[in-house]
């Protein structure tokens, strides 16, 4: 289609959902967690679109399922064959019901299989419902947390690219839609290092969404939303785009807690491409973000401008050379099942004193114990699954 005949995108209402979530033991347990998710939707909905048409819903990261597999150091496989879902699968098909109902995108995150990619492998992956119920985009995420079990595609680059090819759009696709412009998703980490929004602007991302960052990373400064909130702003400025930040609510690791633990502060929040913050709330107990995304106001911004608009002027040759010699090692888990936490820690640290010899770190004078896994288990009987998987006895009565 021409630039002539291409149609105008109508501002719209974006809104990001900060949601109570509960730990799973199975994934007949999701369900707890999006009859939630429908009742926030509702209100959200409700509230929102007498401002202006909701176009655009946003869910946290572990708003499906909570974070069992990352807290309990569970097998990966085992978190594979009990816990996680299948994209498309019930659990969107839920969504998707939303998504008609309200004329809607939904943009959300949850652990799920890529049998396409490996059999045994759950990935950390995005994926966009639209309006009419379907699928029309999924993402895996590629960085991960050292507390986190999921497989990315680096762990299995060379199957990845076997399937995908090697270019960015491997490894950060955008949605280009007609109605809401083009969208790119990330997840926590994946935002902790600028190459991955600025991969995405490559691609013509225009609305990056970002979901859920714990403490310390939200609470690290003040008034509110630490050093999450300042890289989203970093993103958004550095590279024109609108960034949908929903954190993660409350969570119940098991269903036994009396209270659940705030692991994120609340701190969601919606970012303009200047890099302002275009809405905040400091809860996240059920509760929401919304702002106007005005999608030919950025591509003015973009096209008009000579200069804030950095892309324009990047001096790509220069930089070329920056990222020839590896850090993290790729096909960690192409032949071996992803191993558990204290063992993960040395892989870290083994790039930590690789950058030293390199000279990009520089060692400190004197030379203390670091960071390293702690179990809260008293005994190696209580870390099994099924002395744990106790703790949702009978929960499922109720489901």
């Amino acid at each position: 289609m021409s630039d002539k005949n291409r149609k105008a995108v109508a501002p719209y209402m974006a809104v990001g959902l900060s949601t109570i979530v509960y730990g799973i033991a199975e994934r007949k347990h999701i369900k707890r967690n999006l009859e939630t998710i429908e009742e926030n939707i509702h209100a959200a909905v409700s509230m929102v679109n007498i401002n202006m048409p909701v176009k655009a819903i946003a869910l946290a990261e572990g708003a499906l399922t909570g974070f069992t597999d990352e807290a309990f150091d569970l097998p990966h496989t085992l978190a594979v064959k009990e816990l996680f879902i299948d994209i498309p699968g019930e659990e969107t098909e839920f969504l998707g019901r939303l998504a008609k109902l309200y004329e809607t995108y939904i943009i959300a995150q949850c652990k799920a299989r890529w049998p396409e990619v490996m059999d045994n492998r759950f990935f950390n992956t995005l994926f966009i419902i639209s309006p009419t119920g379907e699928i029309v985009h999924k993402a895996a995420k590629n960085h991960i947390w050292c507390r986190e079990r999921s497989c990315t595609p680096h762990d299995v680059y060379d199957r990845w690219v076997e399937l995908f090819g090697d270019g960015i759009e491997a490894f950060y696709p955008v949605l280009k839609t007609d109605d809401i412009g083009n969208i790119g998703t990330i997840c926590c980490s994946d935002g902790e290092y600028p190459e991955a929004v600025r991969a995405l602007a490559l691609n013509g991302a225009e609305v990056v969404y970002r979901p859920s960052e714990a403490m310390p990373m939200t609470g690290n400064s003040y008034p509110g939303g630490g050093g999450w909130m300042i890289q989203n702003r970093g993103h958004a400025q550095f590279n024109n785009v609108y960034m949908i930040c929903p954190n993660v609510g409350p969570v119940f690791l098991h269903p036994k807690m009396k209270h659940p633990i705030d692991i994120a502060g609340g701190n969601s929040h919606i970012v303009d491409y200047h890099g302002n913050i275009m809405s905040y709330s400091a809860s996240g107990y059920n509760t929401m973000v919304a702002a106007i995304i005005d999608i030919e106001a950025l591509r003015q911004f973009r096209a008009m401008n000579l200069n804030s608009n950095w892309t324009k002027d990047l001096r790509t040759e220069i930089f070329r050379k920056m990222y020839e010699q590896p850090i993290h090692p790729k096909n960690l888990w192409m032949e071996q099942d992803p191993l558990h936490h204290e063992k993960v820690d040395e892989i870290y640290r083994e790039n930590i004193r690789c950058l030293i010899k390199r000279g990009s770190f520089t060692p400190p004078a004197h030379t203390f114990e670091g960071a390293h896994y702690q179990s809260s288990a008293s005994s190696p009987e209580e870390e099994k699954w099924e002395n744990i998987k106790i703790l949702w006895d009978g929960w499922e009565d109720d489901l």
